[in-house]
């Protein structure tokens, strides 16, 4: 690769924005992902523990209803709190704390005996879960070059069809196999807790974030690491920084070293905003809707689908089955939207997505053979997968640093309200009208949500403020 010669006077964001996508790049991005992907294995599980549950305790659907809401009741919580956290203790500390909390929380409940103490863990998993997804979001569209962000992005989203790939395998292979296949399962679910410790100690801090809090140094050598991946030199003009924090050395700092070595901080220590404020809350406005909506039918049909096959008649391991071969259907709706979210655009993309969502869910609603349910589950699987993508593309880029993290997990928390009425709608929503006017509301939802993403500013491009 060609060295280039750094321009003078360019910021440090700025420096991070020219560069390639370098092996760095890659590895916070697998490692951010992999946490994503234990994230997805953890919720997919529960929709295949709560068919198996519903058999061996004889569960009414209210009860298995409770299972799966009490859990978005914490991620509701973990959203918004994590996002505030996020702006104020770092991105990469809160992510590495989400990890151990629903990792050990999930393990816990493998060794549960009744369905009190199920819910009691499983909010507490809920809240991790939470916390984790818009933060791990935020710190990789933070660092990836502003050329191909939102591709960068949907890459970290489509680890979430690698999680619910690998809690479809583990539901057909391992829940399906045996009476207490659910706990071992579980038991399996404890891995977040053990990957937190890379998380922590193997991934780099928001150079936004550390902007922000004055930590000036601490930011100039990520930048310069991530340079150096790139065989990009760093500004010569700028001073070797020492490894102590600036806070501690502050008062030894020269005014002609502030004046160089911190002027690249300028953007990022402006004053912090509100998502209401009167630039920013039809953006949120439209943003919480879009959350909103696409939470309420995703998590009403794949929490629900292994539920209903068997209710229609098909064997609980023939239903995981089904699930497993839908679920497959989202690694190629995450690819088209990667490639589409920078050749068309954020809005765009996330627009389609959701419209195609709706006729799929619409089908789905009418489909009766076996070939029907697994062609209309497909598409219903790859389009919403892909509104995913750029949904969470999307979010970091309409908020400044010092309430990106309280933007995009505000908006996941009210999502998550859905999540908590979506799975407690589904039977008397059947009760009502059956698959049809279940799936219908689904559709309903996602047009909405078409409409409230056509009115988001398109950032295609674009530095994050």
């Amino acid at each position: 690769m060609t060295a280039l010669a750094p321009p003078d006077g360019l910021t440090r964001s700025e420096r991070l924005d020219r560069l390639p996508f370098t092996r760095r790049h890659g590895r916070l991005l697998g490692t951010s992902g992999i946490g994503w992907a234990l994230d997805a294995m953890d919720v997919g599980l529960i929709s295949f523990v709560i068919a198996a549950l519903a058999e061996q305790w004889s569960l009414g659907r209210t009860e298995t209803s409770w299972i799966a809401s009490i859990g978005f009741v914490g991620m509701a919580i973990g959203a918004t709190v994590g996002g505030l956290l996020a702006d104020r203790i770092g991105r990469r500390s809160i992510f590495a704390i989400t990890l151990i909390v629903y990792g050990l929380a999930t393990g816990a409940s493998a060794l549960v005996g009744s369905l009190a103490a199920l819910l009691v863990l499983r909010f507490i998993v809920g809240l991790g879960l939470g916390a984790e997804l818009p933060v791990a979001s935020t710190l990789v569209s933070e660092f990836a070059p502003k050329r191909i962000r939102g591709r960068v992005v949907v890459w970290l989203e489509a680890f979430w069809a690698v999680g619910w790939i690998a809690a479809a395998i583990i539901g057909t292979f391992v829940i399906g196999a045996s009476d207490d296949g659910w706990r071992w399962g579980l038991a399996i679910g404890m891995a977040p807790a053990i990957f937190s410790i890379v998380v922590r100690w193997g991934m780099p801090e928001s150079v936004r974030f550390l902007e922000s809090k004055g930590r000036f140094s601490e930011a100039e050598r990520t930048v310069r690491r991530f340079e150096e991946a790139a065989d990009v030199p760093s500004p010569g003009h700028l001073p070797d920084l020492p490894a102590a924090d600036d806070a501690a050395s502050a008062e030894t700092t020269t005014p002609a070293e502030t004046t160089t070595a911190d002027a690249s901080a300028r953007p990022e220590t402006a004053p912090a905003v509100s998502i209401w404020s009167p630039a920013l809350r039809r953006r949120t406005l439209a943003l919480w809707t879009v959350w909103f909506c696409i939470n309420f039918s995703y998590y009403g049909a794949f929490i629900w689908i292994p539920s209903l096959l068997v209710e229609q008649g098909f064997s609980l391991v023939r239903s995981f089955e089904f699930t497993l071969i839908i679920t497959l259907a989202q690694l190629p709706g995450y690819a088209l939207a990667a490639f589409l979210i920078e050749k068309w655009g954020r809005r765009p993309t996330l627009t389609v997505f959701l419209i195609g969502s709706a006729l799929a869910a619409a089908w789905y609603g009418t489909a009766s053979t076996e070939a029907m349910i697994i062609a209309a589950g497909c598409a219903l699987s790859f389009c919403n997968l892909g509104a995913w993508g750029a949904l969470y593309a999307i979010g970091p880029e309409l908020y400044p640093t010092t309430v990106r993290g309280t933007g995009t997990g505000a908006a996941a928390g009210f999502g998550r309200i859905a999540s908590i009425l979506a799975p407690l709608a589904v039977p008397p929503l059947l009760a009502l009208g059956g698959p049809l006017v279940l799936f219908g509301t689904f559709a309903l939802a996602f047009a909405i949500a078409a409409i409230a993403a056509w009115t988001i500013p398109e950032r295609r491009g674009q530095a994050l403020d």
